[in-house]
């Protein structure tokens, strides 16, 4: 797998794909939620099976915090450390930028999977697109 940040169109344009099918075909977040006012300042990644896009992400910095937002992997690419690779590749951004903490909100069924990756849940529930979400944050 080799992730990359999309500097091109095109590879912004795969991240799209990759988060399109994920959040709104899979799990049926409305378009006008998923595309928001993020996108045009945010730095993305997109992974590659080969010439494939299989998985995406975005971060931005909020505050004090480098923020990792719409990690998604194609389901049949799941199970296989694509999303750890993504994460560690976007906290090693993080910390060449020279922030020190990242913060995610979870769906809460993925709030595990971060965990092991070292993350801490540190709110209550909340509903973001209709998915139940936790805030989780991890020093790095």
């Amino acid at each position: 797998m080799i992730i990359k940040t999309a500097e091109k169109r095109e590879e912004l344009e795969h991240a799209y794909q990759v988060r399109m099918k994920v959040f709104v075909e899979e799990q049926r977040v409305p378009p006008e939620e998923e595309l928001d006012e993020h996108d045009a300042t945010a730095m993305h990644f997109i992974a590659f099976d080969d010439e494939t896009p299989i998985a995406a992400s975005r971060l931005r910095f909020v505050d004090e915090y480098g923020k990792l937002e719409r990690i998604c992997v194609l389901k049949e690419y799941r199970g296989h450390s694509h999303g750890k690779q993504l994460i560690q590749e976007m906290e090693k951004m993080i910390t060449g930028k020279g922030y020190n903490k990242a913060k995610l909100n979870a769906q809460t069924h993925a709030e595990a999977f971060y965990k092991k990756l070292g993350y801490k849940t540190v709110s209550g529930k909340f509903l973001d697109a209709g998915i139940p979400h936790v805030t989780m944050i991890k020093e790095l």
